[in-house]
């Protein structure tokens, strides 16, 4: 039995741990209820886990502490949003996995007793990574600074993530930058209030805040090479609170992702510039601040050839390398600027099978069958890389 036959047959019980967590979804770095579920279910398979970065948990799989060291990273933490999958184990509390980390959290959690089956015969260290925090970018930092890619030290890491409207079972990687650096921009404006029927004494921070939206929207327009890759978004625009009074404040909350490390530095600069002059234009104050970010996700070549033939052995024509990036963004990046590493997606459903939306979508749905190719593919790319790094 390989390790997708293995996969499938404990598709149910993986089924069961991604619905637990499905109704039970928890934001950023305060995941009680989903460290808990995780570190119980290994337990229960034999590996004792650890937890690590406040929120987070590792465990390591293997016997031969002188071989190679692997690490698979699931993210845990879900998104600040009300479900309406219709599901009957959607979530109702205003938080859902509509990024599909409860998919990530239940492969890895199969992948992790697949390998442990394996654990005598696996020439190295497995060392597993559930973290938290990513939706926000601080997880992956919050476990590195607590040693995760330490004691056994690192030699090379993987992650995965749900790949929305793709065929079920599919298995996509590639090599270079797979995913846009990211930066959370917080702009605060303040202007003068006053009564909305004498807009002359007053400084109003809404009519400069649509100013600055659109003046940001030029850099990219005319700023930025058609040849590059960026993508300025803002999805929040806070201010008042009544119809008839012009409010002192207002509050654009927005990303910037890139896939140059130049265009990127180049960016956050003319946004400061932008942000300040336009407000003061206008006879405003405005000031920028970042209050998280995160690196180009980059995939090693080497890591992808070992691990890629590992796949297309395990998975057959379902695993592909594949030559497109995205524009989101992921704080595994954070793993990848400190080892080599692999990253692959696997498909969630498309449209032919009823599955017609995208992440970050209020309506999304995940083919669950998928769930038996991510585990598998987590577990023969780990061994994979083991087998190809046995240290002499």
């Amino acid at each position: 039995m390989n390790d997708l036959e293995r996969a499938k047959a404990i598709l149910p019980e993986m089924i069961a741990n991604r619905r637990f967590l499905h109704q039970n979804p928890e934001l950023g770095m305060n995941l009680k209820v989903t460290t808990e579920f995780v570190m119980e279910k290994l337990r229960d398979m034999g590996i004792e886990p650890k937890i690590c970065g406040g929120c987070g948990v590792t465990a390591l799989i293997g016997q031969k502490t002188d071989g190679p060291v692997f690490l698979l990273r699931a993210d845990m933490d879900a998104l600040p949003m009300q479900e309406e999958s219709g599901l009957p184990f959607a979530a109702a509390d205003g938080a859902a996995h509509c990024c599909g980390h409860d998919m990530h959290t239940a492969m890895l959690l199969g992948a992790a007793k697949i390998l442990k089956e394996q654990e005598e015969e696996l020439p190295g260290i497995v060392k597993l990574m559930f973290q938290p925090g990513e939706e926000t970018l601080e997880g992956a930092k919050a476990m590195i600074a607590d040693g995760i890619l330490e004691n056994p030290r690192v030699d090379a890491a993987m992650g995965v993530h749900m790949m929305p409207l793709a065929p079920a079972g599919f298995v996509g990687y590639n090599a270079g930058v797979v995913c846009n650096s990211s930066d959370l921009l917080h702009i605060a404006i303040e202007g003068k209030g006053g009564h909305g029927a004498s807009p002359h004494l007053s400084v109003d921070p809404i009519n400069v805040g649509v100013h600055i939206h659109l003046a940001l929207q030029e850099l990219i327009a005319r700023e930025v090479d058609p040849q590059d890759q960026a993508a300025l978004t803002f999805g929040e625009f806070h201010s008042g609170d009544a119809k008839n009074i012009i409010p002192k404040t207002a509050y654009l909350g927005g990303t910037l992702r890139t896939v140059r490390q130049e265009t990127r530095e180049y960016l956050l600069t003319r946004i400061e510039n932008c942000v300040e002059m336009t407000a003061k234009m206008f006879g405003a104050k405005a000031s920028l601040e970042i209050p998280a970010s995160v690196s180009a996700l980059t995939v090693d070549e080497t890591c992808a050839d070992i691990i890629g033939k590992g796949f297309s052995e395990t998975l057959g024509k379902a695993a592909a390398r594949v030559s497109q990036t995205t524009s989101g963004s992921e704080d595994f990046a954070e793993v990848s600027r400190l080892v080599p590493s692999m990253f692959f997606v696997v498909g969630g459903g498309d449209r032919e099978h009823g599955y017609e939306f995208s992440g970050h979508h209020p309506k999304v749905r995940y083919d669950e069958t998928s769930l038996a190719s991510g585990a598998a593919a987590f577990a023969c790319g780990a061994k994979a890389y083991l087998a190809a790094n046995v240290k002499s």
